[in-house]
């Protein structure tokens, strides 16, 4: 690849690895005798100048001692014969560090001279300096090197990439990649090629596949980085790229990939005609060329087949199958017939052992000479490769289930069996689940259902309105949950989660994580310390799924689990948040502004590295929130920063009322459907008005006790409750008489008129109350007892300056 020396002036071509080198001949005294062009551009002086004088007299002064001033040439030059780095003075007073190498010569009259070549060292990156190291260090890589001309021909590659295809650099050299790699994408890898050397800008773990002559029969995948070759001047020389094979870690990621998502495409159902359609709609093309599912007869009665009979075929109905051709013209029977598959067929023998069947190559197999529809059908589509896997859940044997491959696809590979009964085994608790479990078949997706809410309490302290869509076309649940909580105080937490997965176990996880929710909000726990003990939950769930064992059944569990926890105070209008790896809510203020809440990320469920951190609001009477789950956001097909945007102008624009802002974000943000589950909650806060909320605050004596009674009467008159005059004045009497005893100041009661009547009385300590039974002789002990008689529930939460006792009644 020839490039113009403008250096040199000349215009002449040289080869872009080549660099001005400086000469100079110093005879046996050490003096200069000879002196190059290239040297007098190095150091800015002529022969004139230096001609005669010792070669000593252009070092530096601190490396004066490297060269004697006179003789002693033979010693110098044997010291700089395998080369050496010496500093000179420049004509201008500049310090130049040049690389300087000696080679012996002999005159026609016999007397010693030495040639002296010299780069400078300052201007020469390393690799031009040491050419060997850069070699050595480029042939022996592990990764495959090549470098390529600016018209994308090969100069060089090392044995890495040669070993890596199979074809050496004197096959390559002067030919582009499609002329010697034609079935490696070679137009695809050329246009990235010729991108970086046109802008200059790499490009790195570029991935591409094909086939390679060193393994013609097996797709192989490579990730390469390309970068483009400029000399010092800016002068495009080419491009090189580094390339190493992932064949091993793709296959593993799309089998991983494929192994996913069929824990949401397979199971969607109870039916069996349907869930076998969904085995080959994920088998095909992800796994194999043509999908077959058969099912025992007894089977599609709803019986459970008896043991496997050795000596006669059994009965089997076509369920699916599917071909990547339209039609599926490959298969022999249609759906619903008996395929009548040879007694040595792979397909029965795996029946009849119960075992998976791997055959690599379908040449020379007997089984298909005796069926001649079968062998026609190999020879007309060739099909080449087979694996049976038996349909088996719960130890019972369901059907058979045939993964063929064809054309050009490489072989099936012992992974490829193991990921097919992977996939196999989800499908069959299904169709077993559809054998055995009608009924429960109604029961399980009831059940699903009635893990969301039914309906959103009627509350004073805030209005709600809800989307649910599951990604599941039958409309059973998946793992995403919500909650709008009444708690003590009047307050509302508002939740929303979302599980890992899809389908029943998904489902199950879902509903313990919503119930301990529930609980954990009873307990009137800070949002930071509910997401801790959620945390801790999913911790031991996991721990037990970890000590089952080996081959055992597990649900699903919550590892990984997302969740926001919002508490809403309408009586001050403040709100607390924590959130668990969840998106942050949108809060839509009466000004029409919408702003994403500013809270710590918290690491998602069962990670248990990280605290959960709260964050509080004021809130404005009137003002929405918006809680969602990833399904909403990111099945907009749009970038997280591009998708909040696009939620929040339709916030801004959404028409009045929540049920119609619902409608409106939906159609917005998931116009074709939801590709995962999606939650949507909308809530508009409220505040209590003050003629609804009655505080004093109590001196720590007995004697107010009876003050706070007259007090509590008086406002309950006030607002027409005198029905309930006598059981609050017992209430209070009893909470603030334990305030006073028990606790520290200050004491405070509060009384709430809401949709319950609400009784609270705080005081300065964390020391929590304990419901006896007294006996019948103690005169005291009775007082929580009472409480929890008359009331319809009571309970503690603690506060930053101590606790707060509270109970309900319900309203005449």
């Amino acid at each position: 690849m020839p490039v113009s020396d403008s250096r040199a002036g000349t215009g002449r071509a040289v080869p872009f690895d080549l660099m001005p080198t400086a000469t100079a001949v110093v005879d046996e005294q050490g003096a200069l005798v000879g002196w190059s062009d290239e040297a007098t551009r190095l150091l800015g002086v002529g022969p004139e100048q230096v001609l005669g004088r010792p070669v000593s007299a252009l070092l530096a002064p601190e490396q004066a001692d490297v060269l004697p001033p006179r003789g002693g040439a033979e010693r110098t030059a044997a010291g700089l014969s395998s080369g050496a780095v010496i500093r000179v003075v420049h004509r201008d007073g500049r310090v130049l560090t040049l690389g300087v190498q000696a080679t012996a010569l002999t005159d026609i009259s016999g007397g010693r001279r030495w040639h002296l070549s010299a780069i400078d060292l300052g201007r020469a990156p390393w690799w031009r300096a040491s050419h060997s190291v850069l070699e050595r260090f480029l042939t022996r890589s592990p990764y495959g090197i090549a470098v390529l001309d600016t018209q994308l021909r090969y100069v060089w590659i090392n044995g890495t990439l040669e070993r890596m295809a199979g074809v050496s650099l004197e096959q390559r050299l002067g030919r582009r990649m499609r002329d010697v790699l034609p079935k490696l994408s070679p137009f695809q890898v050329e246009r990235q090629l010729r991108s970086v050397l046109d802008t200059g800008r790499p490009v790195l773990n570029f991935e591409y596949r094909g086939y390679v002559p060193i393994d013609p029969g097996r797709e192989h995948a490579f990730s390469t980085s390309i970068l483009r070759l400029d000399d010092d001047d800016g002068r495009v020389l080419g491009v090189c790229y580094i390339s190493v094979d992932i064949t091993d870690r793709w296959r593993t990621r799309e089998r991983l990939t494929l192994l996913t998502e069929s824990g949401t495409r397979i199971g969607t159902t109870l039916d069996l005609e349907a869930t076998a359609r969904e085995l080959t709609e994920v088998a095909v093309p992800g796994l194999a060329d043509l999908a077959l599912v058969d099912l025992l007869d007894p089977v599609l009665q709803g019986d459970e087949p008896g043991p496997p009979d050795r000596t006669a075929p059994p009965p089997l109905r076509r369920m699916a199958h599917l071909s990547v051709r339209t039609g599926t013209p490959e298969a022999v029977v249609g759906i619903g017939e008996d395929p009548d598959y040879p007694a040595s067929s792979p397909m029965i023998r795996c029946l009849a052992e119960e075992g998976a069947v791997l055959q690599p190559s379908l040449q020379g197999q007997p089984w298909t000479a005796e069926d001649h529809a079968r062998g026609a059908s190999r020879h007309a589509w060739d099909l080449h490769s087979l694996m049976a896997v038996p349909v088996r859940a719960r130890g019972t044997v369901l059907g058979v289930a045939v993964f063929i491959r064809s054309g050009g696809s490489d072989p099936f590979e012992a992974e490829d069996l193991a990921l097919a009964e992977e996939l196999v085994s989800r499908a069959a608790v299904c169709l077993d689940n559809a054998r055995r479990y009608t009924r429960e078949h109604r029961t399980a997706l009831t059940l699903q259902r009635s893990l969301l809410p039914q309906s959103i309490p009627v509350l004073p302290a805030i209005e709600a309105a809800y989307r649910y869509l599951p990604a599941a076309a039958d409309g059973s649940a998946g793992g995403d949950w919500f909650d709008v909580l009444p708690i003590s105080g009047a307050r509302v937490a508002l939740v929303v989660g979302d599980m890992v997965g899809h389908g029943i176990n998904a489902a199950a996880a879902m509903g313990r994580l919503r119930t301990a929710v529930h609980t954990l909000a009873d307990m009137d726990l800070p949002p930071d310390e509910l997401l801790a003990h959620l945390d801790d939950l999913v911790l031991r769930l996991v721990d037990e799924r970890s000590e089952q064992p080996a081959g055992a059944e597990t649900s699903a569990t919550a590892q990984g689990a997302t969740c926001l926890y919002i508490v809403h105070d309408p009586a001050t209008g403040h709100c607390t948040m924590a959130r668990a790896g969840h998106p942050a809510p949108a809060i839509l203020t009466p000004d029409g502004r919408v702003t994403f809440a500013e809270l710590p990320p918290g690491p998602p469920l069962g990670v248990g590295t990280l605290p959960f951190e709260s964050a509080e609001f004021d809130l404005p009477e009137g003002t929405v929130l918006a809680l969602f789950t990833d399904g909403l956001v990111s099945g907009a097909g749009l970038g997280p920063a591009a998708a909040g945007e696009r939620l929040r102008g339709v916030l801004e624009s959404a028409r009045p009322g929540l049920e119609h802002a619902c409608e409106d974000i939906l159609a917005t943000m998931l116009p074709d459907g939801p590709d995962d589950d999606a939650v949507l909650l909308l809530a508009r806060t409220h505040r209590l008005t003050e003629d609804r909320i009655v505080t004093w605050e109590l001196p720590s004596d007995p004697v107010v006790v009876a003050e706070a009674r007259l007090l509590a009467a008086g406002a309950l008159a006030a607002w027409g409750l005198d029905d309930l005059v006598f059981t609050t004045e017992l209430v209070v009497s009893e909470l603030v008489t334990n305030a006073i005893r028990y606790g520290s100041a200050p004491v405070t009661l509060r009384l709430i008129n809401e949709s319950v009547l609400i009784c609270e009385v705080s005081d300065g300590t964390s020391t929590s109350p304990r419901l006896r039974h007294a006996r019948t002789t103690d005169e005291g002990g009775r007082g929580l007892f009472l409480v929890a008689q008359l009331c319809r529930r009571w309970g503690t939460r603690y506060t930053d300056t101590g606790k707060i006792i509270w109970a309900e009644q319900n309203l005449p």
